[in-house]
């Protein structure tokens, strides 16, 4: 049966690293709901003109329009045998139009939580620096640079941290996802079908636990 994976994990859990190999090794598309109505913008359709009509009014998509745009996307042909879907679901009510639309597609869904503590979480993101020149990613805490604040490539290069990655900004972050998240991983876990994968591994030893999941739930 193919396979509906909702990827989830809170900023710098490492989310976007497991769906990039999922997406290379499984050859599944990453839908996107963001690039979904993007694409739908330079479109002529009844569906695009909906939704331009209420982005126009500065109004919100209410969730009906969303599935509808999620479904119109997944019928095509190269979400045959899956995807993984990003930003979508959002809230317990749009799971639950999901699982209508599982049921409709005839594939199997996988809700998959990347687990990470928070305070590693902080460190991961207020811990990165980056040098300006070659874009090499170093991080304090983990990974830091053989001379403090200087890119070990370009010496003369001071690295920089970006302006989201300050301890304020981050813990803004964290918080707000722990509370718009929360009733989504209630819905998951009341209806058997979350998974918690531990995030704080090396990628590869979070890809195996999650590789795992899907062959066994899909056997």
């Amino acid at each position: 049966m193919s396979k509906i994976i909702v990827l989830m994990g809170a900023p710098g859990a490492g989310k976007g690293t497991q769906a990039r190999l999922l997406q290379e090794r499984l050859h599944l598309p990453q839908i996107s709901t963001g690039d979904m109505f993007r694409a739908l913008g330079q479109t002529q359709s009844p569906l695009a003109e909906e939704v331009r009509a209420i982005q126009l009014a500065g109004g919100l998509i209410p969730d009906e329009l969303v599935i509808r745009v999620v479904e119109d996307r997944t019928a095509q042909d190269d979400c045959h045998f899956g995807y993984i879907l990003d930003g979508f679901p959002r809230t317990a009510a749009q799971a639950g139009m999901l699982e209508e639309l599982m049921a409709r597609q005839k594939k199997h869904l996988s809700a998959i939580l990347i687990d990470v503590p928070l305070e590693l979480l902080e460190k991961r993101m207020t811990g990165r620096r980056s040098c300006p020149i070659c874009g090499e990613i170093y991080n304090v805490y983990f990974r830091p640079a053989k001379v403090d604040n200087q890119c070990d490539f370009h010496p003369a290069a001071q690295l920089t941290q970006r302006a989201d990655d300050t301890q304020g900004n981050v813990r803004v972050r964290l918080e707000t996802y722990e509370r718009k998240t929360a009733p989504l991983l209630d819905y998951y876990q009341n209806t058997g079908r979350l998974h918690r994968v531990d995030g704080t591994r090396s990628p590869e030893e979070i890809y195996g636990d999650i590789e795992k999941i899907l062959n066994r739930e899909t056997t």
